[in-house]
């Protein structure tokens, strides 16, 4: 996520190729490109069932932003996620997490 696509979205067309052949999926939040605000974490909300079963095809989660807020609102998103979509428990899904975290699934660059 970031403010402004064309100012923040950094190495965009390594991405976007990395997209085209499979190798990963990227969902950019840009939160001032238009009137209403789009962040990263309502992103995953809204694709939660994809997300999901991105999750247990062992898809990894990296998030790089602010710490103060983003990655919090992120944390409680992707929890979210598994408990609606993999109808987890609150502690099933915070030992979803700790797993995922354990085996390098769950990266955050937070700053």
């Amino acid at each position: 996520g970031g403010w402004n696509r064309a100012t923040d979205f950094f190495y965009e067309d390594y991405w976007k190729e990395l997209e085209k052949k499979g190798m990963l999926r990227v969902d950019a939040a840009f939160s001032r490109d238009q009137k209403k605000k789009i962040y990263v974490q309502d992103l995953m909300v809204e694709r939660g069932a994809e997300l999901w079963q991105w999750l247990e095809k062992g898809a990894a989660v990296f998030v790089c932003g602010d710490a103060a807020r983003m990655a919090k609102d992120v944390d409680k998103a992707l929890h979210k996620v598994i408990e609606v979509h993999g109808k987890r428990t609150p502690k099933e899904a915070r030992q979803y997490v700790k797993k995922m975290r354990q085996g390098h699934r769950y990266q955050r660059d937070i700053y």
